[in-house]
């Protein structure tokens, strides 16, 4: 599914978050989406996912508009920050919830979740313990798995390295790469973790105040070297 951005631009009082003229994301890519804090990275996904409003412009998934049809939403899955869960559920009743409105059986929720095992280490499902009382990481990876259940054309993820340990970090590397390889899913990923961007991204667009300043092909992690000079790491 290409992801089309078109005059798109978002102030907050004098403060401009996203100012980009034009920008495409091509079906099957998968993007890093890079920059300092207030860059405006999670803005330009709350953009694209029709969370908040736009001052001018559009976003296109394929030739949707999503500003004026939930069409997107049945070929979409993302996980933003915890407000995206519903906290007074347990793990299993919450994704027992998103699989039946998604048509999809116990069983095959059950066979969906065995591929994340190990992801999940034992302590999301079958714990009996409410959604807001599980740890920052459970409930990060809680998100991601539920974003994941709609098998989505389009999967958008802001900072999934969040709150992980090591070992999650690289489990969720190796699912979406592939996922994006057998799904053939465009796959948009933000972080600050630039190793771990640089990992899974064959394109990173850098932010500065809400521009797109650099479009970064990353082939063989070659990107890393740009990325650190500018961030001076």
């Amino acid at each position: 599914m290409d992801i089309t951005i078109e005059n798109l631009k978002k102030s907050f009082g004098e403060k401009v978050a996203v100012n980009i003229d034009g920008f495409q994301i091509k079906s099957g890519e998968m993007l890093g989406l890079v920059g300092n804090n207030g860059a405006g990275k999670s803005t330009l996904f709350r953009l694209m996912l029709d969370l908040i409003k736009a001052d001018t412009g559009r976003v296109l998934m394929g030739d949707t508009d999503v500003s004026t049809t939930e069409d997107w939403k049945d070929w979409t899955g993302a996980y933003i920050d915890e407000s995206f869960l519903i906290d007074y559920l347990t793990p299993d009743e919450y994704l027992q919830f998103i699989a039946r409105i998604s048509g999809r059986s116990d069983e095959e929720l059950q066979s969906f979740l065995a591929d994340f095992e190990h992801f999940m280490a034992g302590e999301v499902v079958g714990q009996k313990k409410l959604i807001r009382n599980l740890s920052a990481g459970n409930k990060q990876k809680l998100g991601i798995v539920a974003a994941m259940l709609l098998h989505p054309q389009v999967l958008i993820l802001d900072e999934p390295f969040n709150f992980l340990d090591p070992s999650s970090q690289n489990a969720i590397k190796h699912l979406l790469t592939q996922y994006n390889q057998t799904a053939g899913a465009t796959i948009l990923v933000s972080s600050h973790n630039l190793q771990h961007t640089v990992d899974i991204c064959p394109r990173i667009a850098l932010l500065e105040h809400g521009v797109i300043i650099r479009d970064i092909a990353n082939q063989n992690g070659e990107a890393i070297a740009e990325l650190e000079n500018y961030f001076e790491v």
